[in-house]
């Protein structure tokens, strides 16, 4: 009975229009309107002719758009992750709001500001029971899930099936929790992950759109590579990047105190190996860089490779033609710029995030965007595309006009940023700003209350701080005004921030 009532609905799914059209003017001319097809077909007729996309949201931990070779790369080569930019657009001025893994993570589920979701640190535990995206697309009838790195500290929700690395997780033989069950597998973290994602394609319900947030953990700290790319780059020499030996010399106190330098900071853990005897300053420094970078792309080769492993099955099965796939990462990140690794500064290296975004349908083929968007775009555009009201709550906004070539209404100039996690293990102290298509202004506040203002079209590498520059007094008044009004548009004040302070502060005693 079962399969009788499914080969009916696969024949209902055939009827073309052309079929129905006929139908009508045919039952129209013999007044047989008896063998007009059923409301329900005609039902079934529209939803196939407005099928709704489905969705790939592709996110890798830590991978800075420099070290993608269709964002201009001196160092490394990402063949499929150029596929992606070749067939679709890439975006060039994409920003977090919160420079570090777990807010930024929050911001793209719910849409909203660290300090309106609740996750301002990696420390907090993110409140499953608020409204997401994931959730929202579920109650629309598509299939969700997760798998891979969630790093929330709780259980996911508003997903059909989760299989979450715990934690940070671990480069070889990881275990994962799978919808509450761990298990351990092994292999390599980032070719188990892609299975599953496969697995789950090839076992989904057919009948529904899906939601697949595909998250890798790479190219995360330490950068352990795969027995494949273990060798590559052995006899290769890494090119510095142009500010591996900045000074910090206009800047606050706030670059010199941090405490992810390469010289300083990188432990024999990260580099798998003590460094050679008598080695000291800038040889030590220069050491140092070699070990971190060839990893850090080895892991990145290994990511490559997989979203490549993912897109040929699209390919494959016909999924591609009415997928939208997204690939960012949760925030940018120091490839030995200014001398560092890690994230969490507002400078240009860290804020912004690779953004790729390819859907046949609606987007021209490598289509490069310079608008300012924002991981809080993302939520706002996955609606859009699934046919659901943005709720007005959510602080995002919908990216579709601008995917389709189209000039978006309105579109923002400048966008608002607040990191908060300090004193922490890295010491990057807490300050916010704002930045428009050519100036950036940070506010480091709690312990110091220090400004910068930096000139992009004159100094992209920021290297010069012009805050006490008279030349960049008005600069200084405009920004300042822009700066207040964008707090006061999302909801933070000075008198917030020193609630979450206390909170913290009280957290960490």
């Amino acid at each position: 009975m079962e399969d009788k009532k499914r080969t009916t609905k696969k024949q209902n799914r055939k009827i073309s229009r052309r079929d129905f059209i006929g139908g009508v003017a045919a039952a129209a001319s013999a007044g047989a309107f008896s063998l007009l097809p059923s409301c329900a077909n005609i039902a079934q007729i529209m939803t196939i002719k407005r099928k709704r996309p489905n969705i790939v949201f592709i996110m890798a931990d830590d991978h800075a758009s420099h070290a993608m070779s269709c964002y201009g790369s001196k160092i490394n080569k990402t063949p499929n992750l150029d596929r992606l930019a070749e067939e679709g657009m890439l975006f060039e001025n994409c920003f977090c709001t919160n420079s570090i893994c777990a807010p930024s993570r929050a911001v793209i589920l719910t849409g909203k500001y660290s300090h309106i979701n609740g996750v301002l640190d990696n420390y907090t535990k993110f409140d499953g029971s608020q409204q997401t995206f994931p959730k929202l697309l579920q109650k629309a009838g598509y299939e969700t899930a997760i798998i891979g790195k969630w790093h929330l500290m709780s259980q996911p929700t508003g997903f059909d099936y989760w299989n979450i690395l715990p934690g940070n997780g671990e480069y070889h033989n990881p275990a994962f929790t799978e919808m509450g069950k761990r298990k351990r597998y092994k292999g390599y973290v980032t070719d188990i992950i892609t299975d599953f994602c496969i697995n789950w394609l090839k076992n989904r319900k057919d009948n529904k759109p899906f939601c697949l947030m595909y998250q890798h953990k790479a190219p995360h700290r330490k950068w352990y590579p795969d027995k494949k790319h273990a060798k590559m780059y052995e006899d290769i020499e890494i090119p510095e990047p142009e500010t591996f030996n900045d000074d910090y010399s206009t800047r606050s106190d706030a670059a010199s105190e941090q405490a992810m330098s390469i010289e300083r900071n990188l432990t024999p853990k990260d580099l798998k190996m003590d460094p050679p005897k008598g080695l000291a300053g800038q040889a030590l420094k220069k050491w140092k860089y070699q070990r971190y970078i060839k990893d850090y792309l080895r892991v990145v080769a290994s990511l490559d490779d997989n979203v490549g492993r993912l897109l040929d099955y699209l390919d494959a099965t016909g999924l591609a033609e009415n997928t939208i796939v997204f690939y960012t990462s949760d925030q940018g990140f120091y490839l030995g710029d200014h001398g560092w690794f890690d994230k969490r500064f507002m400078y240009e290296e860290s804020l912004r995030m690779p953004l790729l975004v390819r859907y046949p349908k609606e987007i021209k083929p490598g289509s490069v965007n310079k608008d300012t968007v924002l991981n809080l775009d993302f939520a706002p555009t996955f609606l859009d595309f699934a046919g659901i009201a943005k709720p007005a709550d959510m602080q995002g906004r919908s990216l579709r006009a601008i995917l389709k070539g189209n000039t978006a209404i309105n579109w923002r100039t400048s966008m608002y940023y607040h990191y908060y996690e300090y004193p922490s293990g890295h010491m990057v102290k807490r300050h916010y700003g704002v930045r428009n298509l050519r100036y950036k202004l940070m506010h480091f506040y709690y312990d110091i209350d220090a400004w910068e203002l930096y000139d992009l079209q004159k100094d992209p590498n920021e290297l010069n701080n012009v805050y006490d520059n008279p030349a960049y007094a008005d600069v200084v008044k405009q920004l300042k005004a822009e700066l207040k009004r964008l707090r006061k548009q999302y909801g933070d004040s000075d008198e917030l921030t020193k609630k979450f302070l206390q909170e913290y502060l009280k957290k960490h005693s």
